[in-house]
């Protein structure tokens, strides 16, 4: 029998240096360190106006939104399936009309003109803008209890026709 070649399984005539423990830690930091600053900035995919200034195109900017950007109307299918989707305009600020009443009621609960007739009850002297908003204020109840019939007098004659009825009650 053949015997076998001793070189074969013997180790290579040269012997390569394995590597010390600090010297595989320190190839280790490198190579974390060159993998450290992979991939995007944090926040790129919410706010893609900071990346569109690397890209140098004068393209405008694409919506990085996945999907159909189609309006999906919002009532049943057999409604109203054929109307068409429209913004709703807002309508121009318009001076709502108030009926008399509610006109007089709303002035006479005015907070602002409570405080008013109180400052100019206690002496108070008013700036020429208060004052003007105040008669102007004045003036307006006073054409809508006109209005509405209503007399600043009633309280004397209802003091008067209640005299009057202590007189006829009373047999005079």
């Amino acid at each position: 029998m053949k015997q076998p070649v001793r070189g074969a399984h013997a180790k290579p005539a040269s012997k390569t240096k394995r590597k010390s423990r600090e010297e595989l830690n320190e190839a280790a930091r490198d190579r974390k360190r060159d993998k450290k600053h992979r991939g995007n900035a944090s926040g790129s995919r919410a706010n893609p106006a900071a990346s569109a200034g690397k890209s140098g195109q004068g393209n405008k900017a694409k919506d990085p939104r996945i999907g159909s950007k189609k309006p999906i109307p919002l009532v049943a299918e057999g409604a109203v399936a054929s109307a068409p989707v429209k913004k709703a305009a807002k309508p121009a600020a318009k001076k709502v009309r108030l009926s008399p009443e509610e006109e007089l009621a709303q002035l006479e609960n005015s907070e602002r003109l409570d405080a008013l007739l109180d400052r100019m009850e206690s002496g108070d002297t008013l700036l020429a803008e208060e004052q003007a908003w105040l008669d102007e204020t004045l003036d307006r109840i006073d054409e809508l209890m006109e209005q509405l019939g209503i007399d600043m007098d009633d309280e004397a004659e209802d003091e008067q026709a209640e005299e009057d009825m202590y007189r006829l009650l009373k047999g005079n």
